[in-house]
């Protein structure tokens, strides 16, 4: 059986986002998506959990981008200057093994934004993380005993198969740089996470046999996801992706992801992908039956 999970990264990043992220469920091949319980979109994003509950959600752990969802003064070493949330990997990592940055204001942050989400009456199916910051060393070990804690039975590992991550470079629309730049991200965390697997197997926590994603995102073409789908293997993969309508709003926000997210949208719902789904017996799932072992 093969069964593909294709998750939406940050609703409630934008009100476009968000009606991106619902086109792409209704229309196409998106089943599943993770929540930025700090997003400026939040309230609405909530309101698509309720009017599509077909959806999965997940909780998009956050450490780079916005306002912190618990008190700052209980996570002051993850804040800037302004009092936000910011940096990304790299320099997280940096700040860790500075001591500059404690995994004990990491957890505090973490649930407050699954707790929020809760809250508002979502039962999320997953975590993950936004820029995948939930894999580094030290982080995804919170990551896991959160699962544990709130009853969440699935966490993505972003450990991308290069076989996948091959297939999905097809396309003249590619950019050799960012695919290069994205692929050594992609690379780094399998380092980084080698063990990820065995500690979730450990945990009880469900997650993907691949994942894929890291190296295109951004620049996703049709013929690249046609390739993904032609050589999908058996198993649960999850395809990460970023669909969402280019408007001013996200013009204005901070993430390079701008025209390439309608750009995603529209193969996302390209009829010509839809059924190619359907002739190769490919199960359309979210991390809700994954976690079920449905």
């Amino acid at each position: 059986m093969k069964n593909l999970i294709v998750n939406a990264d940050d609703l409630g990043w934008t009100e476009g986002v968000n009606h991106g992220i619902t086109e792409a469920h209704c229309h196409g091949l998106v089943t599943s998506t993770s929540l930025l319980a700090n997003g400026r979109a939040f309230d609405s994003a909530v309101a698509v959990s309720r009017n599509y509950p077909e959806l999965g959600i997940g909780v998009h752990l956050n450490l780079s981008d916005g306002p912190p969802t618990a008190e700052t003064s209980r996570i002051r070493s993850l804040l800037n200057k302004g009092g936000q949330l910011e940096g990304g990997p790299e320099s997280l990592l940096l700040r860790m093994a500075s001591r500059k940055l404690s995994t004990e204001e990491v957890e505090i942050e973490w649930e407050a934004q699954i707790t929020k989400i809760k809250t508002a009456g979502i039962w999320p199916t997953h975590l993950d993380g936004h820029k995948h910051v939930h894999m580094l060393p030290g982080l995804f070990e919170v990551a896991l005993r959160l699962a544990r804690k709130h009853s969440v039975g699935a966490i993505r590992i972003a450990l991308e198969a290069s076989t996948l991550r091959s297939v999905l470079s097809a396309g003249e629309e590619q950019s050799a740089r960012i695919q290069f730049k994205q692929g050594m991200q992609a690379r780094g965390l399998k380092l980084l996470a080698r063990d990820a697997r065995e500690q979730a197997e450990r945990a009880g926590i469900a997650a993907a046999d691949y994942f894929c994603g890291i190296a295109q995102t951004g620049v996703m073409t049709r013929e690249g996801v046609e390739r993904l789908l032609d050589a999908l293997p058996d198993g649960t993969t999850e395809f990460m992706c970023h669909p969402g309508y280019f408007d001013e709003e996200l013009r204005k926000s901070a993430t390079r992801l701008q025209e390439s997210r309608q750009q995603e949208l529209a193969i996302l719902t390209d009829t010509s992908i839809r059924k190619l789904v359907a002739t190769k017996g490919i199960r359309l799932i979210n991390y809700g039956f994954l976690a079920q072992g449905v």
